[in-house]
């Protein structure tokens, strides 16, 4: 990274109607140890107070922008959100060390970012990085909701250094971007880093708006990432097994055959996929041993 002594990093926080959240995420970012030098808080067609919490924000914090962003009310994960990530995106340069797609439902440790630009300074084979996710359960307990691969790191607070980025060529419109994102990160000879320290409140419920259409998506993005069919079999078990639904099988492959018969366009090149694949196999492969 350039900069030893003043990291700089941008922020973009896509938000559609997240007056209820987002002032929370706001002041956990400008209460950093390390302050952003950009942040970028797009409104996605939202319908309730988002906008005005934005614009209240970007009055007392010179170093926060707002724009606006037509789109649609569906809730659409993967296509929606990187739609607007790259919104906040186009009014950004390349003069930063590393960049972060960040929810407008985070609350951030005040030593979040401090900490990130540590990791990324402490080797330069580290492309993306972020804490672990925790959530509240019934009783109003905060508690740890991370997945099992414990350096995958959430689409909700995803930092990527910018040679990482630049080289992945930013992220992909689609359902299961913040998978891909890591599996080309590694194509291009970059680790991931997950941070147990960095303790991330996420105050919406991980997939809590998640309905057949977005199950659908899920397959149709492991089509579009070239898993095969038989790694979309297994990664559908797997998704049906923790979450304890078997619908999610059935639905995943509707996804998936529909993108098939359709020849829907893939968003990883032949070779990228057929890393991918290795990749995947490996990984099964070494859980059976």
């Amino acid at each position: 990274m350039p900069q030893q002594d003043a990291p700089s990093y941008y922020v973009v926080i896509p938000a559609h109607n997240e007056e209820e959240f987002l002032a929370d995420a706001l002041e956990s970012l400008v209460n950093q140890t390390v302050l952003p030098s950009r942040v970028v808080v797009v409104n996605d067609h939202s319908t309730d107070g988002t906008e005005k919490i934005i614009d209240e924000y970007t009055l007392k914090y010179p170093f926060l922008k707002g724009v606006n962003n037509r789109s649609t009310d569906e809730h659409l994960p993967g296509s929606k959100v990187v739609a607007a990530f790259n919104k906040g995106l186009s009014l950004l340069d390349d003069e930063y060390d590393f960049i972060v797609k960040l929810d407008a439902d985070i609350v951030l440790p005040e030593h979040y970012f401090e900490k990130i630009a540590e990791v990324f300074r402490s080797s330069s084979d580290i492309g993306i990085a972020g804490g672990y996710a925790y959530e509240k359960n019934k009783e109003g307990d905060w508690i740890l909701n991370h997945p099992m691969d414990k350096d995958h790191i959430r689409g909700a607070f995803k930092a990527y250094s910018r040679d990482c980025f630049k080289a992945m060529n930013g992220l992909r419109i689609a359902m299961g971007w913040d998978t891909v994102d890591e599996l080309l990160a590694q194509y291009h000879g970059f680790n991931t880093a997950g941070i147990p320290s960095l303790e991330v409140k996420h105050q919406r419920p991980i997939g809590a708006a998640y309905n057949i259409k977005a199950r659908r998506s899920q397959g149709k993005a492991m089509y579009l990432m070239r898993y095969g069919f038989f790694i979309t079999v297994i990664a559908s078990l797997k998704m049906a097994g923790k979450n304890r639904k078997l619908r999610i099988i059935r639905d995943n492959l509707q996804g998936y055959w529909e993108a098939k018969k359709n020849n829907v366009p893939y968003i990883v090149t032949s070779m990228e996929g057929e890393f991918i694949r290795n990749l995947r196999w490996k990984r099964i492969f070494g859980k059976l041993i």
